[in-house]
C-alpha cells in the first residue's frame, strides 16, 4: 500500500513549504511588528512541517520506485525528478533546522535565509513539475508499466490519434 501513497503525500511539502516561504517573506517586509511576529511563527512552523513532509514524500517515492518497471525514456525522467527532489529535501531540512533551532520563532528572517529558502522552494516546485511530467507524459504510476519508448506529446501518435499509455 505504501507505494500508492506518494501522489497524496507529495502535495503536503509543496503546500507547506511554499506557504512557509511566503509567510517568512511577509515577516521580513511587513511594517507592523505584531503582524511580522505572527507571520514569522506561521512561516517557521510551516517550513518545519513541510521539511518533515518532504522526507515522508522521499520515503514514499522510493517505495514506489521499487515496484516500477519502466522504459528508458521514463527511467530518465524519473531520475531527473529524484535528483531535484533529493536536492530540495536536503536544502529544506537544513533550512528548517536553521530556522527552527537557530532563531526565535517570532524573529524576522534574514536576507540570506530568504534567498536560500526561495532557491529550495524553487527546486521543490521543479521536482513537483518533473513528477507531473512523469505521470502525464510518461505514464509512470498510471499503469503497471510506463511506456517503453518516447511518448508523443499529449498521447497522440504520429498520425495524431490518441493512443493508450503502455508498452506496445
Amino acid at each position: 500500500m505504501i507505494p500508492g501513497w506518494h501522489p497524496l503525500v507529495v502535495h503536503f511539502p509543496l503546500a507547506l513549504c511554499t506557504t512557509g516561504a511566503v509567510a517568512l517573506l511577509g515577516a521580513r517586509w511587513v511594517a507592523n511588528e505584531a503582524v511580522a511576529r505572527s507571520l514569522a511563527i506561521v512561516g517557521t512552523w510551516n517550513l518545519c512541517a513541510g521539511a518533515a513532509a518532504t522526507l515522508l514524500a522521499i520515503g514514499t517515492g522510493i517505495a514506489a520506485l521499487m515496484r516500477l518497471h519502466v522504459g528508458a525514456a521514463a527511467h530518465e525522467a524519473i531520475s531527473t525528478h529524484v535528483k531535484w527532489a533529493m536536492l530540495a529535501a536536503m536544502m529544506l531540512v537544513l533550512l528548517a533546522v536553521w530556522r527552527g533551532a537557530g532563531n526565535a520563532q517570532d524573529e524576522r528572517p534574514g536576507n540570506a535565509m530568504l534567498i536560500l529558502l526561495a532557491v529550495a522552494v524553487a527546486a521543490l516546485l521543479y521536482a513537483g513539475y518533473r513528477g507531473d511530467l512523469n505521470v502525464y507524459r510518461h505514464g509512470v504510476g498510471v499503469t503497471g508499466n510506463a511506456p517503453c519508448g518516447d511518448v508523443p506529446p499529449h498521447g497522440a501518435d504520429a498520425a495524431g490519434a490518441s493512443s493508450p499509455v503502455g508498452c506496445r
